[in-house]
């Protein structure tokens, strides 16, 4: 009778930067990676908050470039196992936008306020049969040794006329996942977790982290 392998202990010193400041994409990293990286402590998970990286410029036109071009610095300035990723939403009826250029949409980077406001004007003669999005991430993974693996993970949905909610960020407020008649920002963590598109790509690269680790 087979059994499946052992996956050795995770080192007490190994490390996994987060190439991000975003706390609370760190939240998430370390709730999934805990669950599915056994031995893998949630202080062993940082994030690139007070480490001096060098700028990047996400000049890629897609979501796993420009999550590739972070992770690839951190690794290099770290020598760490690092994770970074690049996600948006993308509305049907604006054909995908705003897409890569989600946090800055109104013109500054991370105005959630801002960012939700412009999106409502833009929809505002938009019924809401067509009102349909998705939100989408690409999670990459970089080792010292070269290794690069990048998972994808989407959530369809639909987006409402006015903000509910106070969990979450970004477009949370705004977007109400298929099966659901409560907004992400209205979800535990943990519900947002299990249908979530960060959800979805982070779990998929957590399977590689504990390949490289143990």
């Amino acid at each position: 009778m087979s059994t499946s392998p052992t996956r050795a202990a995770v080192p007490a010193h190994a490390r996994v930067i987060l190439a991000s400041h975003n706390a609370k994409k760190l939240v998430e990293l370390q709730r999934i990676l805990a669950d599915a990286v056994p031995g893998l402590a949630a202080d062993q998970v940082i994030s690139s908050a007070g480490i001096e990286l060098p700028d990047v410029v996400e000049d890629a036109v897609t979501f796993d470039g420009n999550a590739l071009l972070k992770a690839r610095a951190a690794a290099r300035a770290t020598g760490l196992l690092a994770i970074a990723d690049d996600s948006g939403l993308a509305v049907d009826v604006l054909g995908g936008s705003p897409g890569i250029f989600s946090a800055r949409w109104s013109g500054r980077h991370g105005d959630d306020d801002a960012n939700n406001d412009l999106l409502l004007a833009q929809l505002a003669d938009v019924p809401d049969e067509h009102r349909t999005a998705r939100f989408v991430c690409a999670a990459a993974l970089v080792a010292p040794d070269g290794t690069e693996v990048v998972e994808r993970g989407e959530m369809t949905g639909t987006l409402l006329r006015e903000r509910r909610g106070a969990g979450g960020f970004g477009y949370d407020p705004l977007f109400v996942p298929d099966g659901s008649d409560r907004t992400s920002a209205e979800l535990s963590a943990e519900e947002k977790d299990a249908i979530s598109h960060r959800g979805t790509a982070f779990r998929a690269i957590a399977v590689h982290v504990a390949d490289l680790l143990s």
